[in-house]
């Protein structure tokens, strides 16, 4: 083992108390304790396995084009889905029952310590292994190299952001990047940010965002045609995504709203489920009569606030507002998918945190297909400038439409990279 892996795992091994712990208050310890450590049931022997993994719900969403095409394309072969969150965990088991397919599986990704990782590698046996965006764990790579495995590294991307982090532990992401056989890069910044970290140019493509490639399921637009039929015909829009710190920027926006359109309403998305109650209890605090889709409560005519406490429904919700506000990017977490309202012809609105989006959001910005507010107060003025302008809401939404229609292509180029790595086996 090198020094930087070595001592890697040794902070690691160090750290494993407040990793439990993290996981425990996150709900992500949904599945019994040792698959977190890769004691997974061994894939048969007459099985030939594909392994993606996708941090959370986010990229679980952003991937769900390339998990389709996989199983299509290789109907010889199983895939297994790994996630690190509980709320990737559901949004993946949704999918899993939904599409009623027995080759594709959830897993848990195990804790990267070097044991666990080896012998979750060990006892899946995939024939290729994919990692998504910025997931690069050390131990699990050398565990794919160990068993000449090839790897993927798809969707990459790497923020500014993240890569002065990376910075700091460039000798160990050098060592962990040499096991990788294909990037797929977002965009060319991305890949030379990979570069700056050790990732060779020879192994490097960049094939696009898969994101521009991802359109809602067959059920999300019934959905969305469902809940717009039960609120009527008032201004409604969603804020999706949202994170701490965010929400009461948002209520306050809507605040704003509410003063020139009493009967709008926000259908209010947080990112995290353990927020839920939380972000109820502030709404309720703030005066905002709420209504709970968790609880099958219908917002009425005297609700301003619909909290959508419910998982894997965004893409829905999205379809059924005049407005999107994506969330992430009023405090400084990035941003969210600003590609999953556009698709529908949504208008979309954000906050100045882009970073994790900075490309979409350029390419959103090119088409004049993107409303960025600076605060809470700048979003509530958007938001009324709009609701008053349904030409410009029509212009804003096809603008967006289009941008998405205009830079699909990124699937077909990472399936042919795919092909080609797995050819090689």
């Amino acid at each position: 083992m090198g020094w930087p892996r070595q001592a890697y795992s040794a902070a690691l091994h160090l750290a494993a108390p407040l990793i439990w712990r993290r996981l425990r208050r996150e709900h992500a310890l949904t599945d019994p304790r040792p698959l977190r450590l890769g004691r997974i049931p061994e894939t048969p022997s007459d099985v030939r396995m594909l392994w993606l993994h996708c941090a959370s719900v986010g990229e679980v969403q952003a991937a769900r084009p390339l998990i389709d095409a996989l199983l299509a394309r290789y109907p010889d072969h199983a895939l297994t889905v790994t996630t690190m969150t509980a709320t990737g965990a559901e949004r993946l088991r949704a999918l899993v029952e939904g599409r009623g397919d027995d080759r594709l599986a959830h897993r848990f990704v195990p804790l990267d310590f070097p044991r666990a990782a080896a012998r979750f590698v060990e006892r899946l046996r995939p024939e290729l292994a994919l990692f998504f965006e910025t997931e690069l764990w050390p131990n699990l790579l050398h565990a794919c190299r160990r068993g000449d495995i090839p790897v993927a590294v798809v969707n990459g991307r790497l923020s500014e952001r993240a890569l002065d982090g990376y910075r700091r532990l460039r000798p160990l992401m050098r060592e962990a990047l040499g096991g990788v056989d294909w990037l797929a890069a977002k965009s060319a910044e991305d890949a030379a940010r990979f570069a700056e970290l050790g990732m060779p140019a020879s192994r490097t493509t960049v094939v696009g965002s898969l994101k521009f490639d991802t359109a809602p399921d067959d059920e999300a637009p019934r959905v969305s045609k469902r809940l717009r039929r039960q609120l009527g015909r008032r201004h409604v829009w969603v804020a999706g995504s949202t994170h701490e710190g965010e929400e009461a920027q948002i209520l306050a926006a809507h605040a704003l709203v509410r003063r020139r359109y009493p009967e709008a309403l926000l259908v209010l998305v947080p990112r995290h489920p353990q927020r839920f109650d939380e972000v109820a209890e502030l709404c309720e605090r703030l005066g905002q009569a709420t209504a709970r889709r968790s609880q099958g409560q219908r917002p009425s005519d005297a609700t301003s606030v619909y909290l959508a406490d419910t998982m894997g429904e965004l893409t829905a919700l999205y379809g059924a507002a005049d407005l999107a506000f994506v969330g992430g990017s009023l405090v400084p977490v990035g941003g969210h998918n600003l590609l999953e309202p556009a698709a529908q012809g949504v208008p979309v609105l954000s906050g100045p945190e882009l970073a994790n989006f900075a490309d979409v959001a350029a390419v959103l910005r090119a088409a004049d297909a993107l409303v960025e507010a600076p605060d809470g107060e700048g979003l509530g003025e958007a938001l009324i400038r709009l609701f008053a302008d349904p030409a410009e809401c029509h212009r804003l939404g096809e603008a967006g439409r289009g941008v998405v229609a205009a830079n699909r292509g990124a699937l077909i180029k990472t399936l042919e990279g795919l092909g080609t790595l797995l050819a090689s086996k």
